[in-house]
């Protein structure tokens, strides 16, 4: 672990407190780093996956569902 120095905007990590009932600073900037990189894990993964038709009824999906 390193010691970093930024400036951050106060109300921003004030309301970010509030929003997430986090305690520390700490906490919130560490929360919101993890979320920024599941979101582009995220997208990275569907640009990988891309998209295709799924030929499938809703009852289909569901049987398929409880198959697993």
């Amino acid at each position: 672990m390193s010691k970093t120095t930024v400036m951050i905007n106060d109300t921003l990590i004030k309301e970010a407190l509030r929003a997430t009932n986090l305690r520390t600073k700490k906490e919130v900037i560490e929360r919101g780093l993890k979320e920024l990189i599941r979101i582009k894990n995220r997208e990275l993964l569907r640009k990988e996956l891309g998209t295709f038709e799924i030929d499938l009824s809703v009852e289909e999906l569901k049987k398929k569902r409880e198959e697993r």
